[in-house]
């Protein structure tokens, strides 16, 4: 209780004077209070040390009975261990009995054992010398079981004894039993009629003896049987090659006219199966020989068809003895090559094929099942295939030859007869010599692969190869060729290449059928992966003659670009022929450009139509670049140009593109156009730059020439002076204004620029160099840093806005017109020029 709860005890007790009076009683309370309490520590404290003697008692009292715990455990341990030393007393001589009884009953049986082998072998010794093979063979198996118990006392003496002489007694039935057999063959069988059952009785006796008995004797027989045929076609007459379809005719003949003698032999032992395997071996090596000592080459179809007949016999022997079926599915690859793109494939094409597929299908299920017992035949894994074909491998060198041979004269006889059209309906346009030289590749393949699929397969391959690429050559060898010899060089036209409408479509076909060439080369080749062997499998491969077919696809469309830029030589040639310098006022658009829309309305349908969209943009790519640096030169090849004219030839190089970028939807292909639009927009802008500079004043050409053509040569910018009319003299000063990269100050005449008739010359390298030569001027003209002058243009970006505003307010109507119109059109890829005159 703290100090404010006592003043609070207090003041409740006594919250008035008057009751003071009660401090006295309340005294003797509290002290009468206090007593009781000490009374009751004391007795705490004396109970507490009282309890504290009798807690220590207890404990020695714990620990007096754990002793004699202890004590009483030590003393039933140690009873326990006296019971136990006298129940093993006990049972000491309980073990003994149990251990005689034991030896004791193991000796009699190991003696009555003993009694049963001694009278086994002593019986078996009877039946082997009567040969009674059938009892022999259940008696064998019985000393077979009493010796295995034997072996541990092998030692013995007459263990060893009787081991021995049941040896002897093997022996013995082994010859008795070799002796028989040697009989099976000779005719015997006919007159003893009991021979045959015996020799099966035999076969028990074989089967108790040890197996390498029954190798032997089945090795011997084999070896038998097979003399007569080694005697028969070792001989000079049958030793030859076109004789090998005797040797499987006498093989069947033999196991059909046998096949009721051989029964005698268990289904186990295999004797047909192992025979054939024999045979094999030694008909491989009989035809080693002939083909090795023939000094001359075989004759190609006699080796073939002893190689067919070896494989059927082969097949034969493999369905006979469960070594799996050929796969018939083997054509299936072939069949498919080249059918990518065959579209005119019917209906019933399609349910005839799946249905064939079916039928197959189901019948190879139901042989499936007629023949797991054949294919469940323990042993029957050996493979027929290939154990005897596999020898005429190296020396199918001359069918080789002979393929290829056939595939090249075909090949010639297709060309010759390629009418370098194709038929009405052909939707994929492909001349008729791809698809039918692909048929012709197609049989031969299906020939080789029923023969072999190795190393000759792969020879057989790389001859294909060589035919695509002969091929591919001939494809080459038929687009048209630039002119040769004096002639064309008298006319200019040595290397140019002409074509005409019919050319231009024997182009498109031969793209076509070197994609269609490229694409089945592909499949070809994946085909023979697929049926040829795995160690050739990574080796075939037709990227060469596929990158042949490429590059007759590359040179047919540069080719089909040269021929449609020769086309547009007549154009080209009348538009130098303009009179640029006299021209009166500016009109509709030009002759020549009438003559490029018309050429290309012409041409690029048909060859929208027949090419693919790849190579259409390919196509037009190609075409673009040359036609617009040809444009642009041409320009140069102009004579004087006049300010009207360049006003003209602009309205022109508009219009020709406009026609250019109305290519792709004139040839129905507008899959790829945006880039060609840029491409043509970027080329043909070089040409509108080139006029803009022609159209600028002479005390600005420079400048102007540098901002739009800042990659522009001396030599060219030379060659626009002369286009503007400029003489020798007044072109000097200008020249020296740009190497020195500062605008011309002084202007000629007008009456001399005027004046000037003569054409100026060509050649713009006869025009005298200025002295000294100044450093070339940079590609962007640079900003002045001094004052700036009177008529100097100070950036790129005032020459810009200048060049864009020639002739506003400074020229005729007609030429504000035409700029006008010019600046509208800059990004106008609609109709021609003269729809904006007419409006």
């Amino acid at each position: 209780m703290d100090k404010m709860s006592t003043l609070e005890y207090i003041n409740q007790m006594f919250p008035t004077e008057a009751s003071l009076s009660d401090v006295e009683p309340l005294m003797q309370k509290i002290q009468s209070e206090i007593r009781r309490v000490d009374a009751g520590i004391l007795a705490a404290v004396r109970q507490q040390s009282n309890s504290g003697t009798k807690a220590k008692e207890d404990l020695a009292a714990a620990t007096r009975a754990v002793e004699e715990l202890m004590y009483k455990i030590r003393e039933i341990k140690t009873k326990a261990e006296q019971s136990e030393t006298m129940v093993q007393e006990i049972c000491r001589d309980i073990k003994k009995l149990d251990f005689a009884k034991k030896h004791i009953t193991t000796t009699i049986t190991a003696l009555h054992r003993l009694t049963m082998l001694v009278s086994a072998v002593e019986q078996l010794q009877v039946l082997a010398s009567k040969r009674q093979y059938k009892e022999a063979a259940a008696q064998l198996e019985a000393v077979n079981q009493l010796c295995s118990h034997f072996e541990a006392y092998r030692d013995i003496p007459k263990i060893a004894e009787l081991r021995e002489r049941f040896k002897n007694i093997k022996q013995i039935l082994k010859s008795h039993v070799f002796s028989d057999f040697s009989s099976l063959g000779t005719g015997k069988e006919t007159e003893e009629t009991n021979l045959l059952q015996q020799l099966s009785d035999a076969c028990l006796v074989v089967d108790a003896l040890e197996p390498s008995v029954k190798e032997e004797l089945v090795n011997n027989f084999c070896s038998r049987e097979l003399t007569s045929y080694e005697q028969i076609f070792e001989g000079a007459e049958l030793a030859k090659l076109d004789k090998t379809e005797r040797r499987y005719a006498w093989i069947k003949r033999r196991m059909r006219t046998n096949e009721e003698i051989w029964r005698i032999f268990p289904t186990s032992w295999l004797v047909p199966y192992r025979l054939c395997i024999l045979f094999c071996k030694k008909t491989r090596k009989q035809l080693e020989g002939i083909l090795d000592d023939n000094k001359e080459k075989p004759d190609v179809a006699t080796l073939l068809l002893a190689l067919q007949r070896t494989l059927e016999f082969e097949d034969e022997l493999a369905e006979k003895f469960g070594g799996g079926a050929q796969s018939r599915d083997l054509g299936n690859d072939i069949e498919e090559i080249g059918r990518g793109q065959n579209n005119s494939q019917n209906v019933s094409d399609i349910r005839k094929k799946y249905e064939k597929k079916l039928a197959v299908h189901q019948e190879s299920e139901s042989e499936e099942k007629n023949g797991n017992k054949d294919l469940s035949v323990p042993g029957a894994g050996f493979n027929f295939r290939g154990i005897i074909s596999s020898c005429f491998e190296p020396h199918l060198t001359v069918y080789i030859e002979l393929e290829e041979k056939t595939l090249m004269e075909n090949l010639e006889k297709l060309v010759q007869e390629e009418t370098w059209d194709v038929e009405e309906g052909n939707q994929n346009n492909v001349l008729s010599s791809s698809m039918q030289l692909f048929l012709i590749i197609k049989r031969s393949l299906k020939r080789c692969s029923a023969l072999t699929k190795n190393q000759t397969l792969f020879n057989l391959f790389k001859v294909f190869q060589r035919v695509l690429k002969a091929y591919a050559t001939k494809l080459f060898a038929r687009l048209p060729k630039g002119g040769t010899g004096i002639v064309a060089a008298a006319t200019g036209t040595d290397g140019q290449i002409k074509t005409s409408d019919r050319d231009e479509k024997v182009i498109c076909y031969i793209v076509n059928s070197a994609e269609y060439c490229h694409k089945t080369s592909g499949e070809l080749a994946e085909s023979v992966s697929k049926i040829i062997d795995s160690q050739f499998a990574d080796r075939v491969d037709m990227s060469e003659a596929q990158d042949e077919f490429s590059a007759v696809i590359t040179k047919a469309l540069v080719t089909l670009v040269h021929g449609l830029e020769a086309k547009f030589d007549v154009e080209m040639a009348a538009m130098t022929r303009v009179p640029w310098g006299t021209l009166e006022s500016v009109g509709d658009q030009s002759g020549y450009v009438n003559g490029i829309n018309m050429i290309l309305t012409s041409s690029i349908p048909v060859l929208g139509s027949l090419l693919s969209t790849v190579y259409f943009q390919f196509f037009l790519d190609k075409l673009a670049s040359s036609l617009g640096p040809r444009f642009y030169a041409n320009i140069f090849k102009c004579k004087q140009i006049s300010e009207t004219g360049a006003q003209q030839m602009l309205l022109d190089t508009q219009a020709v593109k406009t026609i250019l970028l109305d290519i792709p939807s004139l040839g129905h292909q507008t899959s790829g156009a945006a880039g060609y639009s840029k491409f043509v927009s970027r080329e043909m802008s070089k040409a509108e730059a080139l006029l803009k500079v022609i159209l600028s004043p002479v005390d600005s050409v420079a400048d102007t020439y540098r901002a739009l053509l800042p990659e522009g040569t001396l030599m060219e910018f030379q060659r626009i002076l002369e286009l503007k009319g400029l003489k020798k003299a007044d072109q000097q000063s200008i020249l020296d204004d740009l190497n020195k990269g500062a605008p011309a100050i002084s202007q000629p005449s007008s009456t001399a620029a005027v004046g000037s008739t003569a054409p100026p010359p060509l050649a713009v390298a006869a025009a005298p160099a200025p002295a000294p030569a100044p450093a070339p001027a940079p590609a962007t003209a640079p900003a002045l840093t001094g004052p700036a002058s009177v008529g100097l243009i100070a950036s790129r970006e005032d020459v810009l806005t200048r060049a864009a505003a020639l002739g506003r307010g400074a020229a005729t109507t007609g030429f504000k017109r035409f700029l006008a119109l010019t600046e509208a059109a800059k990004d106008r890829k609609d109709g021609p020029f003269r729809k904006l005159f007419n409006a």
